[in-house]
């Protein structure tokens, strides 16, 4: 498990097998979030999510820019990140 200062990348597959890929410094929590239609607007009716791939890293900062790179990925990409 993480150390709460820690950030995490994560993407989630979500029902329709769409996938999105966020930030947070308290995974259980925003995942609880997303599956009660509080997390991300693009995740709002998309519920089940399938975690299938998380990274740590100390900082906001060096998340977000790991977070917008993973979104440049094709999907087929995101899916080797596993």
């Amino acid at each position: 498990m993480s150390e709460p200062s820690d950030w995490i990348v994560y993407i989630l597959e979500c029902a329709d097998k769409t996938l999105y890929t966020g930030i947070t410094n308290d995974l259980d929590h925003r995942i609880d979030e997303h599956e009660n239609g509080r997390g991300a607007k693009y995740t709002r009716g998309r519920a089940p999510f399938t975690l299938l791939y998380t990274e740590n890293h100390s900082s906001r900062s060096q998340a977000l820019k790991r977070e917008i790179e993973i979104k440049s990925f094709d999907r087929a990409t995101k899916y080797s990140l596993r």
